[in-house]
């Protein structure tokens, strides 16, 4: 028994910590700074306010995360962000293909235990932040009401990916919040504050069930009474629940940090009056047996403070592609801004103007310009109001968290602060590390002297020699124009073919398009075209590229929208190959191709985008020369993904060669310490995390068995069941060989194995 004496005063438990990185904020931004770090053999303190990680992507808030695939809803091919969020997204499909919010908690407070040098505190919130100087930040301090404990970290190097900017907003560091004048920063797309509104607002979601019976609803006193009149009941649809209800927003006049319990109780009013209207309005009997099971109690915060770098991302960033030399992390969601009303709103739900392509966001946005020693991440990063649009979302967000754990663990080791990263010019060296993790950065040149394959000889025993896909039994209805997007070579005149049926006497459009930029994918540019004209029935139609194609590069086959003609397709499905249509994809306010009014600065394009498997299948066209686009140098490559310049960068085996091998030959015995593969988990599927369901628990193109041998033959590693995008073998005392052999265990006979890279040192 404790028994004590009253006291004046009494101060709680007090828990002082020392450690080489703190990171503040544990959503997917925060989780991935503190992971990356770690494995890079730091020691992490990761403190979060919540009692689950994951932020917006958390049971608490249920909202799915997502990036630069945009739904599968843009031009952005092959664009999923990869690294430490994809081995926790091909986790999450493995476990939990359903999207179970819950799964996906564990998911993420597995992937933080299990890091020894990871030290985690839940449910505790930062409210003070010592410094040592004007410049440098000494300690955060935090209570955590569940054990009513105060914690003191003290670390060199500080994180905020808070979501509000608490440690940054304490220290002092310059911030910004609402919407810049168009004129700052040439910005077209900057809203009319006045009518449109400074800042995006908070949403509120809810869950619905069918019961066996009717279940009556008697709203609470608060609930608002006129759901009926809210601009944006046209948008609900019985069934509707949990993020694709993000349109239930509000806030965005108000201070959304301040005032943030404010907008969660408005947000109540109306999610309550919503059910009302459902429930007793009549106009929807259908809802009589449908009870709420969950209502948000969390609201997801969209924006709040975001805090000046050395560089801040703006619009034509995005729009233009712009590249510079310290770009670590990629964006590709639309500019994405929402009327400041929200549900109120006369206003469209949210305005979003995508780009052409995938943009890259630089590392001077990743720290605070004012102080030494604090890396930011998540939604705060250095970016104004329109690209913040884009640059907001988790995926995004998450990607940024590994460049700089990355970042913070080479500060360490190089002693030196976030911005001499820059300025002491080891920005290479960072890139360097994150593409080794399969981070993906485009269109950096990356030279890595301590990859040993790089002076090693690479043999298959088969390369596939691509001239067409293998017929199947059903047919593509030309009710929206399809297009085959196949890696073609330079000066090459190509003879296709392919099994069309017409349902009558008509006359097939066929086009040729490629992109007007070797930065991103969309079909902007008409090579030729071409008018066919078909009889009744089924029939073989002969055409080729009459005009050759001046470079190598992604082309697309398009056959143009006709209701009276079908085409033969394929189960063959390989790395780097694809159709896509040109159709309509609300979600992302994709209506088949996208007009932006005058004066803002966007580009006007159309979508031509893929199908979620099991659809998306590969058109049966055969043509009469190989492409030769999968040979085994690719496997040197230091990109793992397809490029618009038509380089797929992988090997792909022959269709025949049901264990195919590789062979990695030195002129003298190497000693090998570690050996990574990265192998084809589909960058263009969009892997949300959550509510959505997916066709299956492991990407078809991932070599699930294989093993590796010595050149003696002598067995190295067996792996079976892997699903993940990259595997690491590590032996720790070397081994010393003149060959590695590589036998890989096709799983299915329409997909040959394949893989992008090989790397050891």
């Amino acid at each position: 028994m404790i028994k004590e004496k009253a006291t004046a005063s009494r101060k709680t438990k007090q828990v002082a910590l020392t450690t080489q990185f703190a990171v503040v904020g544990g959503g997917l931004s925060g989780v991935c700074a503190a992971i990356t770090a770690a494995r890079s053999g730091i020691k992490v303190v990761l403190l979060q306010d919540r009692p689950v990680l994951g932020g917006n992507a958390s049971s608490e808030v249920r909202l799915w995360s997502l990036g630069a695939t945009s739904h599968m809803g843009n031009n952005n091919r092959w664009s999923r962000e990869g690294g430490l969020i994809n081995e926790i997204l091909l986790d999450n499909l493995k476990r939990n293909k359903e999207g179970n919010l819950l799964i996906f908690d564990t998911i993420l407070l597995e992937k933080v235990y299990n890091e020894e040098n990871i030290t985690l505190i839940l449910n505790t919130a930062v409210y003070q932040v010592d410094k040592t100087g004007d410049t440098k930040i000494a300690s955060v301090t935090g209570f955590c009401s569940q054990n009513s404990t105060t914690y003191t970290v003290s670390a060199p190097i500080f994180c905020d990916a808070s979501g509000d900017g608490i440690v940054a907003f304490m220290a002092g560091a310059s911030f910004r919040m609402g919407a810049e004048d168009k004129e700052e920063f040439d910005e077209g797309f900057a809203p009319n504050i006045n009518d449109y509104g400074n800042l995006l607002g908070h949403s509120l979601y809810f869950y619905t069930k069918n019961t066996d019976k009717p279940v009556a609803y008697t709203p609470p006193s608060f609930a608002i009474t006129n759901a009926n009149e809210l601009p944006r009941i046209k948008n609900y649809t019985l069934g509707d629940h949990g993020c694709q209800l993000w349109w239930v927003e509000y806030g965005g006049r108000l201070d959304t940090i301040h005032q943030s319990e404010d907008i969660k109780f408005q947000l109540w009013k109306v999610v309550y009056g919503i059910w009302d209207y459902i429930k007793n309005s009549g106009e929807f009997p259908e809802a009589a047996n449908q009870t709420l099971e969950w209502v948000g109690t969390i609201p997801g915060k969209r924006e709040s403070r975001r805090f000046e770098g050395d560089f801040m991302l703006s619009q034509k960033d995005v729009v233009a592609q712009r590249d510079y030399e310290d770009a670590v992390t990629i964006g590709g969601w639309a500019l994405d801004l929402h009327p400041a009303d929200g549900v109120y709103s006369k206003h469209s739900s949210c305005t979003q103007w995508h780009s052409k392509g995938v943009y890259t966001i630089p590392y001077r946005s990743y720290y605070a310009k004012d102080l030494d020693n604090l890396f930011l991440a998540g939604r705060i990063i250095s970016a104004t109001h329109v690209a913040f649009g884009s640059s907001r979302v988790m995926l995004t967000c998450a990607h940024g968290g590994q460049a700089v754990g990355k970042a913070a663990a080479l500060s360490l080791e190089k002693k030196c602060t976030p911005k001499e990263i820059y300025t002491k010019g080891y920005v290479a060296e960072l890139q360097l590390r994150l593409n080794r993790d399969g981070q993906g950065i485009p269109r950096v040149a990356i030279v890595d002297k301590d990859d040993k394959i790089q002076s090693a000889q690479l043999k298959a025993s088969s390369t596939l020699q691509l001239q067409g896909f293998r017929p199947n039994s059903e047919w593509q209805h030309l009710i929206f124009s399809t297009a085959q997007l196949l890696p073609l070579q330079a000066n090459t005149l190509y003879n296709f073919s392919i099994t069309v049926d017409a349902l009558e006497k008509t006359v097939l459009h066929v086009v040729f398009k490629i992109s007007g930029s070797t930065k991103h994918f969309t079909p902007d540019v008409i090579v030729e075209e071409q008018q066919i004209s078909l009889e009744k029935g089924q029939q073989c139609i002969h055409f080729s590229n009459l005009n050759k194609l001046p470079d190598a590069t992604y082309t697309y086959l398009c056959f143009m929208k006709n209701d009276k003609v079908r085409l033969q397709l394929s189960d063959d499905r390989i790395t780097g190959v694809m159709t896509v249509q040109n159709k309509i994809n609300k979600a992302v306010s994709n209506y088949g191709r996208q007009d932006p009014p005058a004066g803002i600065a966007i580009d006007s394009f159309e979508f031509w985008t893929p199908e979620r498997r099991p659809k998306g299948k590969n058109l049966a066209l055969s043509w009469d020369k190989a492409l030769r686009v999968f040979e085994t140098r690719n496997l040197k490559d230091v990109s793992n993904r397809p490029e618009p310049t038509g380089e797929t960068h992988a090997w792909v085996a022959s269709w025949e060669d049901e264990q195919p091998q590789v062979t990695i030959s030195w002129p003298s015995p190497e000693k090998i310490h570690e050996l990574r593969l990265y192998f084809d988990c589909d960058y263009d599927h969009a892997l949300e995390s959550v509510l959505m369901q997916h066709p299956e628990s492991e990407i078809p193109f991932v070599v699930s068995d294989y093993t590796i041998f010595d050149g003696n033959g002598n067995l190295l590693k067996k792996v079976a069941g892997n699903h993940q995008g990259m595997n690491i073998h590590i032996w720790k005392s070397g081994i010393t060989t003149d060959t590695l052999v590589i036998k890989f265990k096709q799983s299915n006979a329409t997909i040959p194995v394949s893989l992008f890279k090989i790397w050891a040192r």
